[in-house]
């Protein structure tokens, strides 16, 4: 919200700077973003000066150029050739002196001494476009000759900077989106800080109908999502040119003036916080405005000139033929005011917050108006703002208003009662806080006290303060005021302690992994939750199905995602755009799923969604980049199958334990799912497919595994790690050659190993594959390495021979390995 510093003067006095302002404003809760300098003619006029043409002679060298000399109110007159053809002696003229920028559009030159045909020139003799205060080039500008020489032209055109105040709003803090919000915020402040001040709220005592004939008609016909509508009817309107003084408040905040009329709406959306519309009533058919709602799917074209698809639960404005205008978020094509329009309806309503902003949603639309009615107008408002813009609507545009106010308010809206107590303020606060001062703030915010005594005192919080309805939202108003930096400090921490929980526990293992993949060339990524549903048009299944947002954002952020794996893609393929094609990532994220023969129940109403969190890697391009002492070397499914490993090892969980298994995933190729012994599935790695990747615009190999965290962490929480002594013997190597079948696998021969010695096992490696010439078509060579050691003693011959026969025959029964 931008807030323009001459503006907010209009309804409350007072005596800060911009900077102090906004340090006022931040304090209670209004953060300033920025403070712009606001000229309304650009550059200010510096360096321009009112000057008295002394003498005027024709150029020597010149048939059109004359040679003045000009009294700028120095000792000394300076002389200036100027070509103007009205320039003449005696003329009050307005000069730019040597070293003033001047503008032209986008362009800016400055005045420099200078010689023009052989003579010398000190400054320029301007016209009205030349320093911005006028279009006209005809001639210099000649002024009243009693205005003093050396005059500085912004006194005489009376000039004065604006600052824009950029204010950050938070979602809550609607009624703060005027200038009137934010000067009711000011004045409390004031109150409680500084000297108190009165806010002026313009008068509306002089309004009255002009004729009771020529009004609209109007028919509401859904209370719900319309509780209260008021409109009035104004004829023999003149559409124009706004005044000065209300095109610079507009063009102060950003705002491009259009007409009088619409930036009357304009002023008192952004001055009061009350959206109003205007419709030509000559394009109101049937003389009615008829507040309703339209069939599914009727056409409807808006003011961008966009044909849109009309929702059976949008709110419609219309006349007695057709809809106008989307009720509170944007108006029809047809309907609004032109340059030939002379008569007027006025409308200013209250709007069901939710039901706008599903509309808005629904269409991909965000307003001035919208922005205000989904978050909570006052519903009390609506007349009095009314009321004013008519009254600047006849003095601005002439015309009459034509009967009476229509007002339709079935259910009018009370102010929020709250009872607060004091000890619940000081509990919440943490200082005790006079009872008086929080009497005078709560009345300073507008807060009316019905009652009160020594222990509590009941409030009626005024109708635009949506967000305080609870006792800790009047704590929490009363405390913005009150300061925050004047509570203290305390000497004392009071605390309470507390057992580890496995949410503790998983977050200390997770720095313990983030640290040790940052260390080995990881970056940490961490991607939106939110996603598009085209990702997973052929991954959903009947029993898993993404989450959809109700109301979501874009096209592009409508589901929740079920895998982290294309926010990763996204962030690959932005990399290789910029040619950084070489990357180790890793995020930890939270997935989400539906199961649709699930039902909610009252009990468990999310029983259909599941959350996981989960630990997702990346690798693609090259692991290592190449130098003069070794090539580069590219990622491959090794790699990450070796950076697991390393993950379940520095979590304590031992090789052992985990199993390897060739899987199916519509995401991977050749997918190898990652599990326990005991059937536990703890994730999955594989290479990308090109559909997974196209869907990405990623065009090189990525190598993925994506693993479920919180299985891990339950696992990884039983394991405790103790010291043992260094063994006091010497390990045992002995190589296998294999033969075996293609289809075998190294997890398979391993569990075999594994499982035929338990007690001196302590390694298996797989240190050459071989696949090709001189072997029966379907076979292939592994070459395994077996380490064994006891602990306390030498391993003799006939002990590793027989372990070694063992789990040559396991091999052999299971596997049909034969030894080369």
């Amino acid at each position: 919200m931008n807030i323009s510093y001459n503006w907010l003067k209009e309804y409350i006095d007072f005596s800060l700077t911009p900077e102090e302002l906004a340090d006022a404003l931040t304090s209670i809760g209004l953060e300033v973003g920025g403070i712009e300098e606001v000229e309304s003619i650009r550059g200010g006029l510096r360096g321009i000066v009112i000057g008295k043409v002394l003498t005027c002679e024709e150029h020597p060298n010149s048939d059109h150029l004359h040679i003045t000399t000009v009294d700028l109110g120095a000792s000394e007159p300076v002389q200036i050739v100027c070509g103007a053809p009205n320039v003449a002696a005696g003329q009050t003229v307005v000069v730019a002196t040597v070293g003033t920028t001047l503008y032209d559009g986008d362009n800016e030159f400055v005045i420099k001494r200078s010689k023009i045909r052989g003579v010398e020139s000190l400054g320029m003799i301007c016209a009205e476009d030349e320093i911005g205060t006028g279009t006209s080039h005809d001639g210099i500008i000649v002024i009243d000759k009693n205005i003093k020489p050396g005059t500085p032209a912004a006194e005489y055109y009376n000039l004065k900077s604006d600052y824009m105040i950029e204010v950050d709003l938070t979602p809550n803090r609607v009624d703060a989106a005027s200038h009137y919000g934010v000067a009711r915020d000011l004045s409390a402040w004031l109150a409680c800080h500084a000297t108190p001040s009165q806010l002026h709220r313009p008068a509306v005592d002089s309004f009255k109908t002009n004729t009771h004939d020529g009004a609209v008609a109007v028919e509401v016909d859904d209370y719900n999502a319309c509780p209260r509508y008021t409109g009035i009817t104004i004829r023999n309107i003149k559409v124009a040119e706004s005044p000065e003084w209300l095109k610079n408040y507009l063009s102060a905040i950003g705002q491009r003036p259009i007409n009088n009329i619409v930036d009357i709406t304009n002023f008192i959306l952004l001055g009061m916080g009350q959206p109003l519309h205007c419709f030509d009533v000559d394009k109101i058919a049937g003389g009615k405005v008829v507040v309703r709602h339209c069939a599914e799917g009727t056409p409807f074209t808006t003011l961008d000139e966009i044909e849109r698809k009309l929702d059976a639960r949008d709110l419609m404005i219309c006349n007695a033929e057709q809809p106008m205008c989307i009720a509170g978020v944007f108006g029809g094509l047809d309907s609004g005011v032109t340059q030939t329009t002379t008569s007027i309806f006025l409308e200013s309503a209250y709007f069901n917050p939710t039901s706008i902003r599903k509309t808005a949603r629904r269409h991909g639309l965000s307003t001035d108006a919208s922005f205000r009615y989904e978050r909570g107008t006052d519903p009390n408002a609506t007349l009095y703002c009314l009321k004013l813009a008519a009254l600047m609507v006849k003095e601005l545009a002439g015309g009459e208003i034509c009967g009476d106010v229509i007002d339709i308010y079935p259910e009018p809206v009370k102010p929020f009662p709250v009872k607060l107590e004091y000890d619940y303020v000081d509990s919440l606060v943490g200082k005790k806080i006079p009872h008086d001062t929080v009497n005078a703030i709560a009345k300073s915010l507008e807060m009316d006290i019905t009652s009160c005594d020594d222990s509590s005192v009941e409030l009626l919080v005024p109708t635009y303060r949506v967000d305080v309805q609870r006792p800790c939202d009047v704590v929490e108003d009363i405390l913005r005021i009150y300061g925050y930096n004047n509570v203290e400090f305390s000497n004392t921490l009071h605390s309470s302690l507390s057992f580890k929980t496995i949410t503790d526990q998983s977050n200390d293992l997770r720095e313990l992994i983030s640290n040790q993949l940052s260390s080995t060339g990881f970056n940490e990524i961490l991607n939106n939750s939110l996603t598009a549903e085209h990702y997973y048009e052929d991954l959903a299944d009947e029993r898993n199905v993404p989450v959809k947002l109700l109301n979501p954002l874009s096209n592009d952020l409508n589901v929740m995602r079920m895998t982290l794996l294309f926010g990763g893609l996204e962030t690959i393929e932005h990399n290789v755009n910029r040619r950084d094609p070489d990357m180790m990532l890793y995020e930890f994220g939270n997935v989400y799923s539906c199961d649709p023969s699930v039902e909610s129940t009252a009990d468990n109403p999310i029983a259909p969604y599941t959350e996981t969190h989960r630990l997702a890697l990346w690798l693609t391009g090259n692991i290592r980049t190449g130098n003069w002492a070794r090539p580069e070397e590219k990622s491959t499914f090794f790699d990450m199958k070796a950076i697991v490993a390393n993950i379940f090892a520095r979590l304590g969980i031992n090789a052992k334990e985990i199993e390897l298994a060739a899987t199916t995933d519509k995401k991977l190729n050749d997918a190898v799912k990652i599990m326990t012994r005991s059937g536990k599935e703890l994730g999955v790695m594989g290479t990308v497919t090109k559909p997974m990747l196209k869907r990405c615009g990623v065009k090189q190999e990525v190598i993925y595994a994506e693993l479920d965290w919180q299985t891990i962490v339950k696992l990884a929480v039983k394991k405790k790690v103790t010291y043992t002594p260094l063994p006091k013997t010497h390990p045992v190597k002995r190589d296998l050659a294999l033969l075996i079948d293609e289809s075998v696998t190294m997890s398979h021969i391993e569990k075999i190993v594994r499982d035929s010695e338990k007690k001196l096992l302590r390694d298996v490696t797989l240190f050459d594959v071989y696949c090709g010439k001189n072997l029966d078509p379907g076979k292939k060579s592994y070459a395994i390495s077996i380490t064994l050691q006891d602990n306390e003693k030498t391993l003799q011959d006939k002990q590793i021979e027989a372990i070694m026969n063992k789990i040559v025959t396991n091999l052999q029964k299971q596997t049909g390995a034969t030894l080369r």
